[in-house]
């Protein structure tokens, strides 16, 4: 078995010296007139045939290898940097090439390690400093690997979307070698011997990366890296995880060194706080931010990623779920967000341009006073646009801010920090206060610019608010006055139709019967005027329309019994007709029409009413013998509210009655002289169901008929 595992390493390494060398070579011709890039991609490669032939030749655990290997990680290495500089590593601050510099100690230390432990090996009695050694070197390879790892990914990452297909075949093969490197010195790390089947394999496995370098290095044209954020939080706590446990396996190991009777307990001890502290400390918000916060001072141009932050603003402020905040404290919490606040105010103007609590977001304990501003803050944050930071306001240090513009609460609240004017048109539509983040720090330039870009934003989107309030209410006002002019349309109705009756009375008083009509009508007119308080209240203002069967008999009827005892009305029905609408709005329209008519007619001709079925529609026609309508009054005038040829006429009779008529499906139509009269039709659709002169007719309808 033995035998076989050192038959497969020899040919294993063998051809990883073979394949490299001739794609070392092949690489140099191929690319003619080299740059930077290429040039470190030839000398990785050969750097890695060259690790290949030492470990043939010194073995796999030969200082030489061991050397050589060292070498062929420093060639990958400068490989991933000179990749990162592609994508504008010089315009980043220094500390991004920390995390390099830290891979390349690492490696410099190696062969001292290297040859610390091969020494300690050859002279006797040593035994212990070379194991000590070895372990070092192994943990120094694993810290390499882990931190290669993480290049790798935060490089893949991070590059443009097309460049990816070019970058991704060495990343990949990069990936899997460090990936296998770590496993090996892991699990030799561990148990204290190298196991012999991951050395075997190790140079196959090597080998058969050389075509995909190939495939990559005809690639590489479109290789084009650029830092992301996210990517590089989470790389950077990749390796603080790393470097945290490589650390807890170097004091266990120096406490097992420095031996002791307790020596075990006390690994367990350390392991145990180390594991308890990790879970209690790196999970909290508080590192997080401060976390954030040196990434973005230390490895990027930009505190601020433009792009994630305005599309998280704009999910915020622009696009609210069903279980949304109310649209004010989304105006704060999209500001918040951005600065990592973890709550804040919102003060807007009221009626009086005073200052009041609009909302809180995630600050109930903020003692705001009803009135929120004093008399100079509106003036000092319109006219100056400043953003004003309390403790800089409290340490008397901003020069720029007019200390009387500040209310004394703000003083008080120890958290607040940040007073930011939300500024349109040179307008203050409100004023944000932010309350102090986990991390303290100062605002800088951009934190200033960025709170003010955001802070005219989130004026207009106030500005916008208020101006749909406006509208909102003045629409409910033009509803409120357009059922008014109905109402007062029908009151006027109501007093015609009663003055009518009063002047009747002085010949009538005397006769029963017309004593019971006149009653019958007064009731009715007090029934119809409490409707018309009712329509004019705002709690109706969009009655559901019943659309049902009706008798058209029987409708009729009841708009011209009362009509009866103050004019002359002659009808003409045909039985049984049965059409589909609203009765009481079909009552409104006839009284409309029937009403016009009366008022049309000066001679004491009666009006005529008529219903007939006509098709799939009921024709109920309105005539009288009045002064008529010209044609140019009809087409222009006649169903335009507030247009009138009578005198004291409000002009919606009509109007509202081709309305009503159009709301059940319905049409009304006009056929006017002048001189000779008016016809007004009312056409509804006919019902389907079973028709009056299907059945016997009931008391009812031999009533109406003898009143007829």
């Amino acid at each position: 078995m033995m035998e076989s595992f050192a038959y497969i390493g020899f040919w294993g390494h063998a051809a990883v010296g073979f394949f490299f060398s001739a794609l070392s070579v092949w690489s140099f011709h191929q690319y003619g007139e080299r740059n930077t890039q290429q040039t470190v991609i030839i000398g990785a490669l050969a750097l890695t045939a060259g690790w290949g032939v030492a470990t043939i030749m010194a073995g796999p655990g030969g200082f030489a290898a061991e050397s050589m290997e060292t070498a062929r990680n420093l060639g990958w290495l400068c490989f991933l940097y000179v990749l990162l500089k592609s994508g504008g590593a010089e315009k980043q601050p220094r500390t991004i090439v920390m995390i390099y510099a830290v891979l390349l100690a690492v490696l410099l230390i190696q062969p001292a390690l290297d040859y610390a432990e091969h020494y300690f090996e050859s002279l006797a009695g040593l035994n212990g400093a070379a194991l000590a050694a070895e372990q070092s070197a192994q943990l120094f390879r694993m810290l390499f690997a882990i931190g290669a790892v993480v290049l790798v990914h935060n490089l893949y990452t991070g590059s443009a979307p097309e460049a990816r297909w070019g970058v991704s075949l060495p990343m990949a093969a990069l990936a899997a070698m460090w990936m296998y490197d770590l496993n090996l010195y892991t699990i030799s790390y561990m148990t204290g011997e190298r196991p012999v089947e991951l050395v075997a394999t190790r140079g196959l496995m090597v080998a058969l990366m050389a075509p995909v370098f190939a495939l990559g290095s005809r690639r590489n044209s479109a290789w084009r890296i650029k830092l992301s954020r996210s990517v590089t939080f989470q790389s950077v706590s990749l390796l603080a995880i790393g470097a945290y446990l490589l650390g807890m396996i170097l004091l266990a190991t120096a406490l097992e060194f420095l031996g002791g009777t307790y020596v075990r307990l006390a690994q367990i001890t350390l392991v145990f706080a180390m594991s308890i502290g990790a879970m209690m400390f790196l999970p909290s918000g508080k590192f997080r931010a401060w976390l954030n916060v040196i990434i973005a001072k230390n490895f990027f141009q930009h505190r601020y990623d433009y792009r994630s932050e305005w599309m998280r603003f704009a999910d915020t402020i622009g696009f609210p779920s069903t279980d949304a905040a109310p649209f004010h404290e989304r105006v704060i919490k999209s500001l918040a967000d951005i600065f990592e606040s973890p709550s804040g105010l919102l003060l807007t103007r009221d009626e009086e341009n005073r200052l009041v609590l609009q909302a809180r977001w995630n600050w109930p304990t903020a003692d705001v006073p009803t009135f929120a501003g004093i008399s100079q803050t509106i003036p000092f944050f319109e006219c100056s646009g400043h953003i004003a930071v309390m403790d800089d306001i409290r340490n008397g240090t901003d020069e720029r801010c007019d200390q009387r513009a500040i209310p004394q609460w703000l003083y008080d609240e120890t958290r607040a920090w940040a007073i930011v004017p939300l500024v349109h048109f040179g307008r203050l539509e409100g004023i944000a206060v932010l309350a102090r983040p986990p991390i303290k720090r100062q605002l800088d330039w951009e934190d200033l610019d960025m709170l003010r870009v955001v802070g005219r934003q989130l004026a207009s989107y106030l500005a916008e608010s208020t101006s749909q309030q406006a509208l909102a209410e003045s629409r409910q006002f033009e509803q409120f006055n357009r059922r008014f002019a109905f109402v007062m349309h029908d009151i006027k109705n109501l007093v015609s139709q009663l003055s009518i009756l009063s002047r009747n009375a002085e010949k009538h008083a005397s006769n029963p019967e017309w004593q019971a009509d006149m009653v019958a009508t007064l009731k009715g007119s007090v029934d119809k005027m409490n409707d018309l308080l009712v329509r004019l209240s705002q709690h109706s203002q969009s009655r559901q329309v019943t659309v049902e069967a009706i008798d058209i008999e029987k409708t009729i009827f009841a708009v011209t019994h009362s009509k009866r005892l103050i004019y002359p009305i002659v009808t003409d029905l045909s039985p049984g007709m049965m059409a589909l609408a609203d009765p009481s709005r079909i009552e409104t329209i006839l009284n409309h029409l029937v009403q016009n008519a009366i008022e049309a007619t000066d001679d004491g001709s009666p009006v005529r009413i008529s219903a007939s079925r006509q098709d799939n529609e009921i024709a109920i026609r309105v005539t009288d013998n009045g002064c008529g309508m010209s044609e140019t009054f009809i087409a222009n005038q006649l169903f335009k509210p507030f247009e009138s040829t009578k005198d004291g006429g409000f002009g919606i009779g009509a109007y509202e009655a081709r309305a009503l008529a159009q709301s059940l499906g319905g049409q009304l139509r006009v056929e006017s002289r002048q001189g000779k009269g008016t016809r007004m039709t009312l056409l509804l659709p006919a019902a389907p169901a079973e028709t009056k002169a299907d059945r016997e007719p009931d008391e009812d309808d031999k009533k109406m008929n003898e009143a007829a």
